[in-house]
């Protein structure tokens, strides 16, 4: 059976000395469920692995459960396909329009689907040249003053819409996309 290349994003983990978990840690505890490969980015809870397992939702649920385990922390998981991500990338309607610094397009990606009618309806808190757009699961922000200073955050698109949500910049994005690339012998 093959194996499927998948990414992690782990909700809300060395935020302002929150939730601390190394990263080695961290790999040892995703190689204890099974999955191979095991590599992160940076410390702010990414994870590229491969795993026999097709099913992202129970992927994730299974890696939130070990890191409260192992690590007595609450951690939300998203679990993304490796075709998925490139989906993600290639659907960016800011980036090649706007193109720019990496740093100002971020992607939140959110736990649930919302209708895009429901997303029209929100008041975004913008500031100008500020831009935020819907497809599918994952909100692309466009920031041009710097994520730290925008009010289109985690925590506003978590209140608004009642999802779990969490955003990387877009060369995290990028990152990860090409990590999952790289990933080949593991995989087999």
């Amino acid at each position: 059976m093959t194996m499927t290349k998948f990414i992690a994003l782990l909700r809300g983990i060395n935020v302002s000395g929150q939730k601390r978990i190394s990263m080695a840690s961290l790999i040892k505890s995703c190689e204890a469920l099974g999955l191979r490969g095991v590599r992160t980015y940076l410390q702010s809870g990414n994870v590229v692995f491969c795993a026999r397992q097709a099913d992202s939702g129970e992927i994730a649920a299974l890696l939130s459960a070990r890191i409260a385990h192992d690590f007595g922390h609450e951690v939300k998981a998203l679990v993304l396909s490796e075709a998925e991500l490139n989906l993600v990338v290639g659907a960016n309607p800011l980036w090649p329009k706007l193109g720019g610094d990496l740093k100002l397009f971020h992607g939140t990606f959110i736990s649930q689907p919302i209708s895009e009618e429901r997303f029209q309806e929100l008041e975004l808190p913008a500031q100008p040249g500020e831009q935020a757009v819907l497809a599918g699961q994952v909100i692309y922000l466009y920031c041009p003053h710097g994520y730290g200073r925008t009010k289109l955050n985690n925590r506003f698109f978590e209140k608004t819409l009642g999802v779990t949500a969490t955003t990387r910049n877009w060369r995290t994005i990028m990152a990860l996309r090409d990590m999952c690339a790289e990933q080949s012998s593991e995989c087999r």
